[in-house]
């Protein structure tokens, strides 16, 4: 037996153990998914992470990090802000999420679109 049971445009996920609150309408990657926080949740509750691809803004950014239009976006989990580095210094890898479609204004806010699930 097969069947469709979502439009892929979300996903519902139990946020770990360690991992600490999800905020509504925050950026995070939870167990693999990276997606837009639809709900707050606690540690072993659950979320929906909207992970359709479309355009976004946020002001989870750097403010040392001049983000221009066209640049690859990637999220730095630890710090939950995105980047254009594409690891830490150290070795440790982020995630390419997409692509800024807007630079950042003087509130500290980007525009960009988010990649595929993969």
């Amino acid at each position: 037996m097969a069947r469709q049971v979502s439009k892929g445009r979300s996903v519902k996920l139990t946020v770990p153990a360690g991992f600490g609150p999800v905020e509504a309408n925050k950026f995070y990657e939870i167990l693999g998914f990276f997606g837009m926080a639809v709900d707050n949740a606690q540690e072993s509750e659950q979320v929906v992470l909207l992970t359709e691809q479309a355009e976004y803004e946020t002001s989870q950014t750097d403010a040392a990090i001049n983000y221009n239009v066209g640049d690859k976006l990637y999220f730095d989990p630890a710090n939950k802000v995105f980047t254009t580095a594409a690891d830490d210094g150290a070795g440790n890898a982020f995630r390419l999420v997409g692509r800024v479609t807007q630079g950042k204004d003087t509130n500290g806010v980007i525009w960009f679109i988010l990649g595929p699930q993969v």
